[in-house]
């Protein structure tokens, strides 16, 4: 029997965009199988078994059947972790939070007879964590394939991953960018969390928060940027709400 701990793939309410960069690993995905058996993963293959050591659940909880399925995910799972922004904070899905369920109904499928039909019962959008506990967390829209495999392989070493604490714009510095700032874009790279390699900012879009934010001693080491372009961590957190909508860091009550 083997002794290697047994993944299991899960998605809710998202473009399943995090799990085809698990797919997109393509031959490195082979070295993760020598640490771990993928025992379901609805994405890549037609297998599935409910004995499994690791979940990883991606999208956001928007039905109570989601709540009900992703509850006895967790019963079954030894550790739990959230992909992705959808499932980490929520993201885009959560900017439907501003409007009551029955209004995004209303507008989307009109008169149509969905009544009493439990695939239309949504309520609002909700992270994972909002539902049940998380052990870790794999950031981004999409997440970052090194990322990935640092996870799981950490997890299969029973060690714990380190997912960085500091902002993007650390690692936009070290690839020598230009700062957005001074070609006159609004960028979230001071107040959200590194770990994509900059991505964004390095092939010209300002950062949209898609990691979630860190915490507000944690962008001391970039305090400097925000200062030069007479900028707050509070000014710049009121614009997070592509990704990041409700979020109290992004001044919700």
């Amino acid at each position: 029997m083997s002794t290697k701990p047994r993944v299991a793939v899960f998605d809710f309410a998202d473009c399943e965009g995090c799990e085809l960069q698990i797919a997109n690993l393509e031959e490195e995905i082979l070295d993760l199988l020598e640490i771990v058996d993928i025992v379901s993963f609805r994405e890549v293959m037609k297998e599935h078994s409910d004995e499994y050591d690791i979940a990883i659940v991606e999208g956001s909880i928007m039905r109570p059947m989601d709540e009900k399925r992703l509850k006895y995910i967790r019963s079954k799972a030894k550790i739990l972790v959230a992909l992705g922004a959808c499932a980490t904070i929520g993201g885009v899905n959560k900017i439907r939070n501003q409007w009551m369920p029955e209004e995004v109904m209303k507008d989307v499928y009109g008169n149509a007879k969905v009544k009493g039909n439990e695939l239309f019962n949504v309520n609002k959008t909700k992270a994972v964590n909002e539902v049940v506990p998380v052990d870790y967390y794999i950031h981004g829209c999409p997440i970052d394939r090194d990322e990935f495999k640092h996870v799981i392989t950490a997890l299969a070493l029973g060690k714990k991953p380190e997912i960085p604490t500091y902002p993007v714009c650390v690692e936009c510095k070290k690839n020598e960018n230009v700062c957005l700032f001074e070609r006159g874009m609004y960028c979230l790279g001071p107040i959200t969390r590194a770990g994509c390699k900059a991505i964004c900012p390095t092939n010209g879009s300002p950062c949209e928060g898609c990691r979630g934010l860190v915490k507000k001693a944690e962008t001391e080491c970039v305090w400097e940027v925000l200062e030069r372009y007479n900028l707050s961590y509070e000014d710049i957190r009121r614009r997070c709400t592509m990704y990041n909508y409700g979020r109290a860091e992004c001044g919700a009550q």
